[in-house]
């Protein structure tokens, strides 16, 4: 926790429904949230400094039920402390398959640097030399992919993990505003 001001955001919807996956069957406590809207907050506050926390001021023109306003900013923290927790999952996988795919490539280069030597002891022809090349270039081209794993595509994880760590602990409001859109005529 820091000691500067929160950094707020503001969402109109024009019902509570609107925040939430009008799909998902869960009940309202384990709702998804609705795919824009998700997109709509961790865009924001993935732009925003990790050193402020994070303030959601959900203005609604139709008033919700209290029962489901009461347990808004229950949902949305448990909504995006459960995709905190699917990102460290996501992680975790990564990096069990980026120690397999070490393993591989490692035992791969080295197989690939043993036979490129014992092609050099045997023969002294072009193609030899060709083919000692190519066993080498193989070789590290094996060790491509845990390369990247480990230093670049963790990366993200990360990133987007301590994003829905901010969210899931933001300060959640919840206002009721007078809907200002005119009445249709009959």
């Amino acid at each position: 926790m820091s000691n500067l001001p929160p950094l707020p955001m503001t969402l109109q919807l024009r019902e509570l429904a609107q925040l939430f996956n009008s799909m998902d069957p869960s009940p309202f406590h384990d709702r998804d949230l609705d795919a824009d809207a998700e997109e709509f907050i961790v865009a924001w506050a993935s732009e925003l400094s990790a050193r402020h926390e994070l303030e959601l001021t959900i203005q609604i023109a139709t008033s919700p039920p209290p029962e489901r306003a009461a347990m808004v900013a229950d949902a949305v923290h448990h909504y995006f402390g459960h995709r905190a927790e699917m990102k460290q999952r996501e992680l975790r996988q990564l990096m069990r398959r980026g120690r397999t795919s070490l393993l591989v490539g490692l035992a791969f280069l080295t197989g690939c640097l043993m036979a490129s030597e014992l092609v050099a002891v045997v023969g002294h022809s072009t193609f030899a030399k060709i083919l000692k090349e190519g066993l080498t270039i193989a070789g590290w081209v094996a060790m491509w992919r845990p390369l990247q794993i480990y230093l670049y595509d963790w990366w993200p994880l990360l990133e987007a993990r301590h994003v829905m760590e901010r969210l899931s602990r933001m300060k959640v409001l919840l206002v009721h505003t007078v809907d200002q859109t005119p009445p249709h005529a009959p």
